[in-house]
C-alpha cells in the first residue's frame, strides 16, 4: 500500500502544468450549506454527492468567490491568509488557526474549555497541483456527556486517541493532502484526510465523522457521471491484538452519482473491508484485487470466497423545485433472501435507510437554508464476525456516528447575513444501547455472531433509550478565508433511559478557526456499568 501511494505522489510531482485552476474546499455542512440554491437548482446538473470537492464548477465558483470576499471591514486580516503570495506559476498560503472556547455546564455544575492552536500550509504549483497540511495540538475539560463517551472510546470524538492528564484531555489531529487534476475529467488526490458521500447531514454509507485516514483517491467526471475510486488504510485499536501495535485494515470504496437529468440523480456505492493480518498475525497484506478501479466489487468479492467485509449502498435524490430536494440513501451490509424477506427480526438483517428534505432561501429569505432528515439503521448493522473487518475507523464508525440500532430525526435551520452565520438544529434519537455485558447490536465492535438473540430483533432493543439534542449557535465572521469567527452557542441535551437521566445544559463562547467539522450531538454506545 506504501509504495501504491508513492508512485501516484511521484506521478503528481513529475507531472506537467496546465490552465484551470480548482480549489479545494474542506467539508463541513456548515459551509456547503451556504451554497444549496446553486447546487440544487433545476437550472444546474452539480454533482453533490461526493465531498469534500474542488469548486472548479462555473455555476459555483461566482458564489464561493463571493462568500469567500465578504463585504465589511478590509484589509488581510480580515479577507486574506495571514501570509498569502502569488507568484506567476504558484501560490502559498499559511494561517495559524486558533481555536478557544470557554464553557458552563449547569446540569453538571462545571467550567469547561475546549483550547486549539493549529497551524495550515498550502498552495498551487501551475494550475493542476495543489497541496494542503493541517496540524492542531488539542487541550479540553469536557463535558461529563463527551467526557463518558472519550473514555469508553478512548478517541476524542471524530478526531485521534486522547490521553487524560488530570481533568483535562489532550491529543493531536493532522490532516494532509496533495491533489493532481492533469484534466477536467479527472482528479487523484492522496493524503490523510475524510470523505463524506450523500446530500444529507449524516451519511449510512460514509461519512466524515470518524477520524482521517491515509488514502488515495481517483474521481473522474464525464458529463452526467461522477465515478470515485478510493483505498485507505485504517487503525483499529480495539480488536484483539497479534503484535505490538494496533490491528490494521484496509478498505476500497466505489461510488458512481449519475445525474440522470436536471432533477434526478442516483448514486450506487460499494466497499470492502479487510485485516491487515489474521488473527494468528499472518500478514495478508494489501489484496490487490481490489485494485480495479471500475469493477464494483460486491460480486468478485461473493466469487472469491472472500472472507472480507462488504457494503452495498444506493443514493438518490428528486429536485421537487428550484431549491427544495428530496434525497435518500440506502446501505445493506448483509443479505439473506429468506430473513430479508421475512418478519423474525434476523439478526443478519443489517441494513439502513435515510430520507430528507433540504431547501434554500425558506419563506423567500436570501440565505435561510434548511435540512429535514431520517435515518434509521437495523441492530448489528455495520458490524462483522470479528471487530477488525467492522465498517469502522480508529474506534469509530465509518458512517453514522451513533452505529447501529438507532432511528434519528433531525432539523437544521442555517441563516447568512453578510458576515453574521446562524444556525440551529433538533435532534432526536431512539435507540438500544448494549446492557448487562449481551450484545444488543449497537457496538459496531461486537460480533455479531455473538448477539443477544438470533431472532425477534427490533430497532431500540437492549436498554431502550431516547434522546433529545438542541443546540443554537450565532457567530461573526472575521476572516472567511480560514473560518476564523466569534461564536456563542448554547447547548441542550438530555439522555433517558430505565438506569439513568442524563441532562447537560451548556453556554459556549469562543474564537473559532478552521473547517474541520466536529460533532457534539452524539449518543452514547453502552449503559453506564
Amino acid at each position: 500500500m506504501r509504495k501504491l501511494f508513492t508512485s501516484f505522489i511521484l506521478l503528481v510531482l513529475v507531472s506537467g502544468i496546465a490552465n484551470a485552476q480548482s480549489v479545494y474546499q474542506p467539508y463541513t455542512y456548515q459551509f456547503y450549506q451556504k451554497l444549496n440554491a446553486d447546487v440544487y437548482s433545476t437550472k444546474t446538473r452539480v454533482h453533490s454527492a461526493i465531498k469534500p470537492t474542488f469548486v472548479d464548477d462555473s455555476l459555483l465558483r461566482h458564489s464561493y468567490d463571493s462568500l469567500m470576499n465578504l463585504g465589511g471591514p478590509k484589509g488581510r486580516f480580515f479577507n486574506e491568509h495571514q501570509i498569502d503570495v502569488k507568484g506567476s506559476n504558484y501560490t502559498f498560503y499559511t494561517d495559524l488557526l486558533p481555536d478557544f472556547n470557554l464553557s458552563r455546564d449547569f446540569e453538571g455544575k462545571r467550567n469547561t474549555n475546549f483550547g486549539t492552536l493549529g497551524l495550515q500550509v498550502g498552495g498551487t504549483v501551475g494550475s493542476k497541483f495543489y497541496y494542503n497540511v493541517s496540524a492542531y495540538e488539542n487541550r479540553a475539560v469536557l463535558p461529563t456527556y463527551l467526557a463518558n463517551y472519550t473514555n469508553q472510546v478512548g478517541i476524542a470524538p471524530g478526531q485521534a486517541y486522547a490521553g487524560l492528564y488530570g481533568n483535562e484531555y489532550r491529543w493531536s489531529y493532522i490532516t494532509a493532502l496533495v491533489s493532481f487534476t492533469p484534466n477536467k475529467y479527472l482528479n487523484i488526490t492522496a493524503g490523510r484526510d475524510k470523505t463524506f458521500i450523500g446530500d444529507g447531514y449524516r451519511s449510512e454509507l460514509l461519512s466524515d465523522y470518524a477520524s482521517p485516514y491515509p488514502f488515495l483517491k481517483l474521481t473522474a467526471t464525464l458529463g452526467n457521471v461522477k465515478y470515485m475510486a478510493m483505498w485507505a488504510y485504517f487503525d483499529d485499536p480495539l480488536s484483539i491484538k497479534v503484535d505490538d501495535g494496533d490491528r490494521k485494515k484496509y478498505g476500497v470504496f466505489h461510488y458512481l452519482d449519475w445525474n440522470v437529468s436536471n432533477r434526478l440523480s442516483l448514486g450506487f456505492f460499494d466497499a470492502v473491508v479487510w485485516a491487515a493480518k489474521d488473527d494468528q498475525g499472518h500478514p495478508r497484506g494489501f489484496d490487490f484485487t481490489y485494485v480495479n478501479p471500475i469493477t464494483f466489487l460486491r460480486p468478485l468479492e461473493a466469487t472469491n470466497g472472500s472472507p472480507d467485509n462488504a457494503l452495498l449502498g444506493f443514493t438518490g435524490k428528486y429536485k421537487l423545485s428550484d431549491g427544495i430536494t428530496a434525497y435518500g440513501q440506502f446501505a445493506l451490509d448483509e443479505f439473506e433472501a429468506k430473513n430479508f424477506f421475512s418478519s423474525t427480526g434476523s439478526s443478519r438483517n443489517k441494513y439502513g435507510w435515510q430520507l430528507g428534505l433540504r431547501g434554500a432561501n425558506l419563506f423567500s429569505i436570501q440565505g435561510l437554508n434548511y435540512l429535514v432528515e431520517t435515518n434509521n439503521v437495523k441492530p448489528y448493522t455495520y458490524s462483522e464476525r470479528s471487530s477488525v473487518i467492522n465498517y469502522a475507523e480508529n474506534g469509530e464508525p465509518l458512517a453514522h456516528p451513533w452505529g447501529a440500532n438507532f432511528r434519528e430525526g433531525v432539523a437544521l435551520l442555517n441563516y447568512s447575513h453578510k458576515r453574521f452565520d446562524y444556525s440551529f438544529e433538533a435532534d432526536y434519537g431512539h435507540y438500544g444501547l448494549d446492557t448487562d455485558y449481551l450484545n444488543f447490536g449497537k457496538d459496531l465492535f461486537q460480533g455479531y455472531i455473538d448477539p443477544a438473540r438470533q431472532y425477534g430483533n427490533y430497532t431500540g432493543q437492549g436498554l431502550t433509550t431516547n434522546m433529545v439534542y438542541l443546540e443554537g449557535k450565532v457567530a461573526y465572521l472575521i476572516n472567511p478565508k480560514y473560518n476564523l469567527r466569534f461564536e456563542l452557542g448554547g447547548i441542550y441535551r438530555s439522555e433517558k433511559n430505565s438506569q439513568f437521566n442524563d441532562k447537560t445544559s451548556m453556554i459556549t463562547l469562543g474564537i473559532r478557526s478552521s473547517f474541520r467539522n466536529v460533532y457534539n450531538d452524539l449518543s452514547s454506545y453502552k449503559a453506564h456499568h
